[in-house]
């Protein structure tokens, strides 16, 4: 089922979308914080090698854009939380990652929520920005809530099976690995980085942003997003 956005991307965007693609389906994840280049992954390293024109890192504009993924989840009031009704034509973003995650998941979300805070109060009503854990055994909904407020009191929280989890992510090309500990003892959540962008025409994500996207450029595309066209 392809679709093809009435914008047509940038032919830079293009290539690096096609370079992102073919590194998505090996479904590499990162531990966050455990690599020395920061957790960037090979998603990170193919986002650099396909952008090198200089300048802070840009989204990617998919050309076969994903559908979302049908998850039926627990949000942070404890109450179940369909993602495909409760997020039906509205603006998206959707990101997976873990509360005890000490660099790039609370990185990623301060960034999108800085740059949502800049936007008018009515574009901000219409985003909704959903933050999925990859490790819902420590993540539950009082401490996933407790997290996210931190960030941003509207952003969406949801945790539940992982297996369910793991499979949503892997529809939009991103792979999550179940949680071990490591050599210290303390558990690591091995996960993609991608933060997915859908627009409210389609309910597909056609902006992908890897983790090395800087804050500036959430600020520049978010008020397209929030009115629900492309950057």
């Amino acid at each position: 089922m392809h679709h093809t956005p009435r914008h047509r991307p940038r032919p830079a965007r293009r290539a690096l979308g096609l370079a992102l693609a073919a590194v998505l389906l090996t479904g590499a994840a990162t531990a966050c914080g455990t690599s020395g280049d920061g957790g960037s992954g090979a998603s990170g390293d193919a986002a650099a090698s396909a952008d090198a024109g200089g300048g802070p890192k840009q989204g990617v504009v998919l050309d076969n854009p994903f559908e979302k993924p049908e998850l039926v989840l627990t949000d942070t009031d404890g109450e179940t939380y369909d993602l495909v009704e409760e997020t039906r034509g509205r603006p998206t973003l959707i990101y997976f990652g873990y509360t005890h995650c000490p660099d790039v998941c609370p990185l990623t979300m301060s960034n999108i929520a800085v740059a949502k805070s800049k936007l008018p109060e009515a574009e901000q009503e219409k985003l909704r920005v959903v933050f999925v854990t990859s490790d819902p055994e420590r993540d539950t909904p009082e401490s996933l809530g407790e997290w996210l407020r931190a960030q941003d009191p509207d952003f969406i929280g949801l945790t539940g099976d992982f297996e369910k989890i793991q499979a949503g992510a892997r529809s939009l090309g991103i792979a999550l690995e179940p949680p071990v500990e490591d050599e210290n003892g303390d558990v690591v959540s091995s996960h993609g980085t991608q933060v997915l962008a859908f627009l409210p025409e389609d309910d597909r994500a056609h902006v992908l942003y890897t983790e090395d996207v800087p804050v500036e450029t959430y600020e520049k595309d978010l008020p397209a997003l929030a009115e629900g066209k492309l950057p």
